[in-house]
């Protein structure tokens, strides 16, 4: 049987959370630098129309095509409420979903000669291996959470697992995994070795570990020299391992809008730099309202100007009279154009989740971190930001409270502390700027994937 002379790819996103962005950009970069292969990108309707604004804003590509798969919801379904029960039904239709879409879509397109993924979808490798193709599995976050979910049989063998784990070994050293030895068992993720081991999306995450070591590649949403030991380790253990970030830096979506005007209203400070803190916790969390009320006290205390990205429903919580009373130097929006405000000269903080997207841009604009995590990798990234690369701080017991926030701001806006942290955050900064130029790092990394990806081998 003679392979196709055309490559076409098909690509599996997962649709939730930020997953499908970081996959779309990374599937436009490999579009755009093979205009004779065809790309096929497949997600959810949902997770479809939520990047219809990439779409609309992009340089159109006619080699990569949007198709949908069933999100798996029955018809007439009516939500029980139960957290992350649309994953779950997601889950539950996978892959029978991908497979019906990408019969359809290889009737119109041809075969497919690999099989590119968001490396949550493990089962995708056997459909890749069905089809006798490559599977490419591209993690969206970090080396070190993938690093974690890979070592899970050793954490367990080693630490055990249940809630007595983290209450009575909460602060001992991973210095048993290359890389980690300023980790602590509590940073883990849940499902590891605490929490719900048996919940659908920790065995999602368990099994997915286990699987990327069948894959072609893994590509990774990191840099060389951002996690060097950790990085090398996984080299060693998967076929092939490619840093291709920072994506915001390889390969950015489209201008954002900045529909509140808060790129004018951060000018009103460009005369004193890295003055203002920027405060956003993404789209899925929002601090419990004490911990709201108590960051809303610490940023009046503090006097320092700061731009919140804050859904109106949430400000309800805030203390009385608060937004009046800091009008002449906070302003809220409901949402703001992320990058180009961590990129204002104006900006000295970022008071964030610490989900890893909103970490690597924060880096490539050399902003210090002011870290409250919440879930997943967050608690890694915290971690890594606040002790190991030391650009930034994480909350005292990772709660908000108000002398906390105002120490924070103190520390990092005002004091030689803080200035070691921007200096060291700039130089991560040019680092990452450096793999992303010519000869760089992340492009070698980019023009191997690119390689695998359109080989029709």
């Amino acid at each position: 049987m003679f392979a196709p002379k055309k490559p076409h790819v098909a690509i599996f996103a997962f649709p939730f959370g930020t997953h499908a962005a970081p996959l779309l950009s990374l599937s436009r970069r490999l579009a755009a630098n093979a205009a004779d292969a065809s790309f096929s990108f497949f997600s959810t309707p949902k997770s479809n129309g939520s990047l219809s604004s990439i779409f609309a804003a992009s340089a159109p590509l006619p080699n990569l095509k949007i198709y949908d798969v069933s999100d798996g919801v029955p018809e007439g379904y009516v939500p029980l409420g139960k957290p992350q029960e649309d994953i779950e039904l997601f889950l539950k239709a996978t892959p029978g979903n991908f497979k019906e879409a990408l019969e359809t879509v290889v009737k119109e397109m041809g075969e497919v000669t690999c099989v590119l993924t968001d490396s949550f979808l493990w089962f995708s490798g056997d459909i890749a291996e069905e089809r006798g193709v490559p599977w490419v599995t591209f993690w969206t976050s970090g080396a070190c959470s993938i690093a974690a979910h890979f070592y899970t049989e050793l954490f367990r063998r080693k630490l055990g697992t249940g809630t007595d784990v983290l209450a009575t070994r909460r602060d001992e050293p991973l210095d048993f995994v290359p890389g980690f030895s300023g980790l602590r068992v509590c940073d883990l993720p849940e499902g590891i070795v605490f929490g719900n081991l048996d919940s659908l999306f920790s065995r999602l995450l368990h099994r997915m570990a286990e699987e990327s070591a069948r894959a072609t590649a893994v590509a990774i949403n990191t840099f060389d020299g951002l996690d060097s030991t950790i990085l090398t380790d996984l080299k060693s253990k998967f076929r092939s391992c490619l840093a291709v970030g920072p994506l915001s830096l390889m390969s950015p979506l489209p201008q954002e809008t900045d529909a509140h005007a808060c790129l004018a209203w951060l000018d009103r400070f460009a005369h004193k730099p890295a003055s203002v803190a920027y405060v956003s916790f993404g789209t899925v969390m929002t601090p419990p309202p004490a911990e709201l009320a108590a960051l809303a006290e610490g940023l009046e205390e503090s006097g320092a100007p700061f731009l919140w990205s804050l859904r109106e429903k949430a400000r309800e919580g805030l203390p009385a009279g608060f937004q009046e009373r800091t009008a002449g130097r906070g302003l809220f929006v409901s949402w703001a154009p992320q990058t180009m405000v961590l990129g204002h000269v104006a900006l000295g903080a970022f008071v964030t989740h610490c989900g890893w997207n909103s970490v690597m841009e924060s880096i490539t604009a050399g902003v210090p971190m002011i870290c409250r995590p919440f879930f997943g990798d967050q608690r890694l990234n915290a971690r890594m930001v606040s002790h190991v690369w030391r650009i930034g701080v994480e909350a005292e017991g990772r709660v908000l409270t108000r002398d906390g926030v105002v120490g924070s701001m103190e520390l990092v806006l005002r004091k030689d502390e803080g200035r070691g942290m921007r200096e060291r955050a700039c130089a991560l900064r040019d680092m990452a700027k450096e793999a992303v130029g010519n000869g760089g790092s992340s492009v070698d990394g980019f023009n191997k994937l690119l390689g695998i990806v359109v080989s029709s081998r």
